[in-house]
């Protein structure tokens, strides 16, 4: 069915056009603390309030000649590029996993057009929201150097419910068997149910005060000038960190104890865990820990190592929330692939002997989107190092 497929893609394109335009009312509105629905759009410059045949993503831009039509002032070139890149990106998803040989699945016994509308456009939406959510973060930290968690909230809000309710849509031996979405074996199940409750008793440690978040300022009435130039211990924040994750580590590690020491409680848990819409919550649950985990742990031996903050909370964020999508293994792997984007920018910069240095959140999406696109390899490699070794 090669016209349908030709027509979704074109649906696809034209849809990520438009979530790019929302993109840029995310990338300018959301870390400046300002309503993403309320007031309208309008034009920095003059504020009058932009029209909707102005507001045509792509077309309009180009058609305006990257001016405002009432005031002539330039509209920056970020705007078509967020558009055009997401609608580039979304296109790409589509026709990696219905289109192409490189990611390849059955569902239903077809593969292609038959098998996203079989199920695999679930799939496919819980992909976009984290090619979005990659996109608008990436943006925000080139300009601002900060990552909104409340952006990674919501990709791990996706993950969590994507893979919860893929299994009614599509069958479980099928998303295990091409890894569609994170699903937990009854050991990972627990270590994830262990971890969550950890998260649970460091959080409510946090809120009555019982420990001090790291990089805490005492002086809250002060100005942001004088906020800014107040002095850390990095070590002594480091700390501060292992503290909060204790209850995480304990939590995770007594759960797998009882699990293996009490025969009744694993009997139980291996049938309640396996059911398969909590294997996939699990499952991407604990995607998330192990993805803010390895770079938590980076973090904290970085700034221990160098007694210098390493990494940002939200590159921990963001790494968790990608976990909660692609699982664990993906996300070790993405964080490892990230610095190579990193070294290739260190060249461009000795080569052209500039100074100027990035933030890492856009060298992590780059990793995690190699290895949505390199998925089969990377898994055939990772299995067959394990079959060799038995």
């Amino acid at each position: 069915m090669p016209g349908l497929t030709w027509i979704w893609t074109v649906f696809v394109f034209a849809l990520g056009a438009c979530v790019g335009s929302f993109l840029n009312v995310v990338v300018y509105r959301l870390p400046r603390e300002k309503s993403l629905v309320t007031p309208p759009s309008s034009c920095p410059a003059c504020g009058k309030r932009i029209r909707f045949y102005d507001n045509i993503p792509l077309l309009s831009w180009i058609a305006l000649g990257a001016k405002c039509r009432n005031c002539k002032s330039p509209i920056s070139v970020r705007y078509f590029l967020v558009e055009l890149l997401t609608a580039i990106v979304f296109t790409g998803l589509f026709l990696l996993y219905f289109r192409s040989d490189i990611r390849t699945f059955v569902i239903g016994g077809e593969g292609g057009i038959i098998a996203f509308l079989n199920g695999g456009w679930l799939i496919l939406l819980v992909m976009f929201v984290l090619a979005a959510g990659l996109i608008a973060s990436s943006a925000i930290d080139l300009e601002l150097w900060v990552i909104p968690i409340s952006i990674c909230w919501v990709v791990t809000a996706a993950g969590l419910i994507g893979s919860a309710m893929a299994p009614f849509l599509i069958d479980i031996d099928i998303i295990h068997g091409y890894d569609l979405l994170p699903a937990a074996s009854a050991k990972t199940g627990i270590l994830a149910a262990g971890a969550a409750l950890g998260l649970i008793i460091s959080m409510l440690l946090l809120f009555t005060g019982v420990i001090k978040p790291s990089y805490y300022q005492e002086h809250e009435t002060e100005s942001e000038v004088a906020q800014s130039q107040i002095k850390f211990n990095d070590r002594l924040e480091a700390c501060r960190e292992i503290v909060f994750l204790l209850p995480i580590i304990i939590c995770s590690a007594a759960a797998l104890w009882l699990y293996r020491q009490n025969p009744v409680f694993n009997d139980w848990w291996v049938k309640f865990s396996q059911i398969p819409p909590i294997s996939g919550f699990l499952g991407s649950l604990w995607g998330y820990f192990i993805g803010c985990g390895v770079v938590w742990a980076t973090r904290i031996f970085g700034t221990l190592a160098f007694g210098k903050e390493a990494m940002g909370l939200g590159d921990v964020h963001l790494m968790g929330a990608a976990g909660a999508v692609i699982g664990p293994l993906m996300a070790i792997v993405a964080f490892f692939v990230a610095p190579f984007f990193g070294l290739l920018w260190a060249a461009v910069q000795m080569f052209f002997k500039k100074v100027r240095q990035i933030p890492y959140g856009p060298f992590l999406s780059m990793g995690i989107l190699v290895v949505i696109i390199l998925h089969d390899r990377i898994l055939n490699y990772f299995n067959n190092i394990f079959y060799q070794s038995y």
